[in-house]
């Protein structure tokens, strides 16, 4: 039997059907027909994007009708601007949510002077830079609200990301020696990181142990070249197509997976690519992911 069927779960996001930073984007698909092309695929499950309902129930009903999984969702912090006491309040009732329809992680972004949502700033220039208080403050309040997903039964991974204060190695670094590790987990996302510092083991290498979620999104090296030259946001550097499914960039993802194997990964492996959907057929590249991921796959 495979190691991965009983360790390693198969996943893909919404945000290749349609985009929760800018809602005009695919807003004709909805969430009955993301499960359903997801699921038609391949994949065991979805992360929850901002089209799924938030009622419980009505999500719980759908997924059973497919056989389908939640396997996590995202929510933007404000730990810096808004203090941990506010954010705390919000943050219960996604874990809450997140519990009630069978997820796994609750995946965080402190999006504080984030620019990963204006469409007028370069991505590549521009990122805030946060000072040593502010990494402690935000260390500090990860840790708080990594023991409420805890007592959710769910992991708080930390997502590093373009456009954020958290983006490149040395700061993932810099928060992840602040931080519990029995209490914040890091989602290990092959395109943010290969954009930020055009290389991805590192990071992988260096986390092993941390390492709670993963996404898998390739990238188009010469379209970030493009984008780079052109000084884009980090909106308009996925409409110009930096990312796609993985096996259709420049990415290895043998190098990346079998390292996973190699240290036992349990989790998660979620298949993400802002597209246009109206350029890049969801269904289609949906499938193009699944299948390059099963030749991935190793029996042992």
């Amino acid at each position: 039997m495979a190691y991965e069927v009983n360790n390693i779960k198969y996943g893909i996001a919404p945000i290749g059907w349609r985009n929760d930073d800018i809602p005009e984007i695919g807003k004709e698909n909805t969430y009955k027909q993301i499960l359903s092309e997801a699921k038609i695929a391949g994949f065991e499950g979805t992360e929850i994007g901002g089209c799924y309902p938030n009622c419980p129930d009505e999500l719980n009903k759908e997924l059973a009708l497919r056989n389908m999984k939640i396997a996590a969702q995202w929510f933007s912090g404000y730990i810096l601007r808004d203090g941990v006491e506010k954010v705390k309040e919000d943050f219960i009732k996604h874990c809450d949510f997140l519990n009630k329809v069978g997820a796994d992680v609750a995946v965080y972004s402190e999006q504080s002077a984030s620019i990963q949502g204006l469409t007028d700033v370069c991505v590549y220039t521009e990122k805030p830079i946060y000072n040593d208080e502010e990494f402690k403050q935000l260390a500090e309040g990860l840790n708080e609200l990594g023991e409420i997903a805890n007592s959710f039964n769910l992991k708080l991974c930390y997502h590093h990301h373009m456009g954020t204060g958290i983006q490149t190695l040395e700061e993932t670094r810099k928060l992840m020696n602040l931080t519990d590790s029995s209490k914040v987990y890091l989602l290990y996302d092959t395109g943010h990181i290969f954009v930020s510092d055009r290389e991805y083991m590192p990071l992988l290498k260096e986390f092993k142990d941390r390492i709670g979620h993963v996404h898998f999104k390739d990238v188009r090296i010469e379209k970030l070249d493009e984008a780079v030259s052109k000084d884009m946001s980090f909106l308009n550097s996925f409409l110009h197509g930096i990312f796609t499914v993985p096996g259709d960039g420049c990415i290895d993802y043998k190098e990346v997976y079998d390292f996973l194997l190699s240290i036992e990964y349990k989790g998660w492996i979620v298949v993400e690519a802002e597209q246009d959907p109206k350029i890049a057929n969801p269904l289609e590249y949906a499938i193009k992911g699944y299948n390059y991921m099963q030749t991935l796959r190793k029996y042992i």
